[in-house]
């Protein structure tokens, strides 16, 4: 399985970009085929994620590393509902203020 993981400083860095540049009504949105990323009220919706999913195995092993010890591990079948892959996609973010975080998990942990 696979997931994306974000550095705390990555969403602070992305949430005060954000803050200083208010969202604007989208002149053009219809009610009729509504676009659920853009409204006509003022206001936007951002995946801040580091949008680089990794191997739960790869993040296990750099705990066991940066903790010095080896974790015990249990694999088991897939839970009802999960899914093999996530990661968010920050295009808009980056089409808004040019940011996408960029911390690789070495670093955050």
């Amino acid at each position: 399985m696979k997931r994306d993981f974000t550095y705390i400083d990555d969403i602070v860095e992305g949430v005060i970009r954000i803050a200083d540049r208010p969202a604007q009504p989208n002149p053009l949105w219809n009610s009729e085929h509504p676009d659920p990323s853009t409204s006509h009220a003022p206001y936007r919706i951002y995946n801040i994620g580091n949008h680089t999913p990794i191997d739960l195995d790869h993040l296990v092993s750099i705990l066991e590393n940066a903790l010095g010890r080896k974790a015990i591990r249990r694999h088991l079948p897939m839970q009802p509902g999960d899914v093999p892959a996530t990661y968010a996609d920050v295009s808009d973010l980056e089409a808004a203020i040019g940011f996408r975080p960029s911390t690789p998990i070495e670093a955050g942990i």
